[in-house]
């Protein structure tokens, strides 16, 4: 939401502003440079099931529908410039976009995007499970 607001990202912007934003975004991940190059992202969330439910044009949504799904660093980059172009209005007729999510995709986005970008990743896996999840498989066994 910091972003959203910071950078008007609620609604159609320039370039120039999402340019701003993914500077922005990248400055406050610098803890993340110079870490070694993981296996892969995975992320969970929102912004990330939106993505995916976007990504395969899915209807209805559903925790099963999303989980797993691989999004590419391509695919992440034509939904920012879809959202960078239309109002949060217009981003409502977005097959897929759960509409509460309407005015956060677009900073959303860009965040996966910087993500994968200090990663050096060109794909997130979308995970529909919590963290909690992750401990209890790592603890116990999947």
């Amino acid at each position: 939401m910091r972003f959203t607001e910071r950078f008007g990202l609620a609604d159609a912007v320039s370039r120039e502003a999402v340019d701003a934003a993914l500077a922005a975004i990248a400055a406050d991940l610098t803890p993340l440079e110079g870490r070694p190059r993981p296996d892969m992202v995975i992320a969970i969330g929102e912004t990330s099931a939106n993505l995916a439910a976007v990504a395969h044009r899915l209807n209805r949504y559903g925790p099963d529908a999303v989980h797993g799904i691989v999004v590419d660093v391509s695919e992440v980059n034509r939904q920012t410039e879809m959202y960078r172009r239309r109002s949060a209005d217009l981003r409502h007729e977005i097959a897929g976009l759960q509409p509460a999510r309407a005015e956060v995709i677009l900073a959303g986005a860009c965040i996966v995007h910087t993500i994968l970008t200090l990663a050096v990743q060109d794909a997130v896996t979308v995970s529909d499970r919590g963290l909690r999840h992750g401990v209890a498989a790592e603890r116990f066994g999947s």
